[in-house]
Parts: structure tokens; C-alpha cells; sequence
């Protein structure tokens, strides 16, 4: 089975290459087929916004496409920067570093512990048009100074008092059975597998 992973994000598509290694699947990036996709993120949910990515995935390269839509949740902050987690920064073309940099200003002041949990939906779309999603979640806290060199986005202030660890502090094994990204996406192979010609 051909998928096409829905991301430009080099993170998410080695994590992606991980959580799909052993089941037989071919996996492209759009890189490898020549796409180049500015899908909007248009939706009002994770699931909107995942689904959108893949049916633009699979509309342009005629092969199943596998995306998400991932958002980090603090309590203290009312949910945000949620769907806005990837442009949760004043500043256009804002890093990784940066956007952790403005969460962390807005968290000051707030009584500790932050409590936040990342969301994922993990989503696929067919040539034909089907459509199938899940969702996954991992709870942790907001830490005020950076640990770790792993991982991508959020990770090095993201504690998860279970291991004790950041998420940028966890190997990528580590990772890959922890995380929201994992969880969705675990959910979601059994029934892209059914698909299997």
C-alpha cells in the first residue's frame, strides 16, 4: 500500500516513518512525489484541519494520505495556544524557539504547576475519497526552562511526570509509545490496513 505523508515537517515525518515502520506500507513525503501543497488550515478542530491535509494529499497524488493536526493545550491559559500552536508567536515565519519562548511569557505569573496536554488527530484519506481519523492525548505540564535535545516544537518544555522527563529528553522509542502523535496514529493503522489492496 502507496501512502503519501501529509507534512513538510521534518519531525513529524521521521516520528510518521517510525509509528509506520513494520507493517508493510510504502511511505512517501511529499518531497519524494514533487507535491508542494499550501493546504489553509481552515477548520475549527484538529479533525477538520488533519482531514483537510489528507484529502489535499490524496486529490494531488492520486495514493492514500496520512496527516494530523496536532495542538498543545495549557490549562492556565484556556486551552491556547490549541489550533494555533504552530503560529502561536507575534512574529510571521516564528520558530520553534520562539514559540516556546511566547508561551512561556505568557505563562509568567501564573501559579505553578501548568498543567497542559498535547491533542492529535491523525487522519487518512483515499483516492476515492474515504476518510477515517482518530485521536490521541498525552498529559503533562509546562515547565519553565528548556531540557532535552530531542524531538521538535513544544518538546523541551513539555514534562510528563510519569518518566520524569521532557519530551525532548525522551529517545525517539521513548517517544514513539508515549506520545498524542503515537496514540492517534496507533489507533488509526488497523483501519488503513483494511484498506490494503
Amino acid at each position: 500500500m502507496n501512502i503519501v505523508l501529509a507534512t513538510g515537517n521534518p519531525g513529524k515525518l521521521e516520528e510518521f516513518r517510525a509509528l509506520l515502520a513494520g507493517y508493510g506500507l510504502n511511505l512517501y513525503s511529499p518531497a519524494d512525489l514533487r507535491l508542494s501543497l499550501e493546504v489553509q488550515e481552515t477548520g475549527t478542530t484538529y479533525q477538520e484541519n488533519a482531514l483537510l491535509k489528507a484529502r489535499a494529499y490524496a486529490e494531488a497524488s492520486g495514493l492514500w494520505a496520512l496527516a494530523d493536526d496536532t495542538g498543545l493545550e495549557v490549562e492556565a491559559l484556556h486551552g491556547a495556544p490549541g489550533l494555533y500552536s504552530a503560529r502561536y508567536a507575534p512574529q510571521k515565519d516564528a520558530s520553534d524557539a520562539d514559540r516556546r519562548r511566547h508561551l512561556l511569557q505568557n505563562l509568567a505569573g501564573s501559579p505553578q504547576p501548568w498543567t497542559a496536554r498535547f491533542l492529535c488527530t491523525a487522519a487518512a484519506a483515499g483516492p476515492e475519497g474515504e476518510t477515517m481519523h482518530s485521536r490521541g492525548v498525552c498529559p503533562g505540564e509546562i515547565i519553565p526552562e528548556e531540557r532535552g535535545e530531542q524531538g521538535f516544537g513544544y518538546d523541551p518544555v513539555f514534562f510528563l511526570p510519569s518518566v520524569g522527563k521532557t519530551m525532548a529528553e525522551l529517545t525517539p522509542q521513548e517517544k514513539n509509545q508515549l506520545s498524542h502523535r503515537a496514540r492517534a496514529v496507533g489507533k488509526l493503522v488497523p483501519k488503513l490496513l483494511e484498506h490494503r489492496p
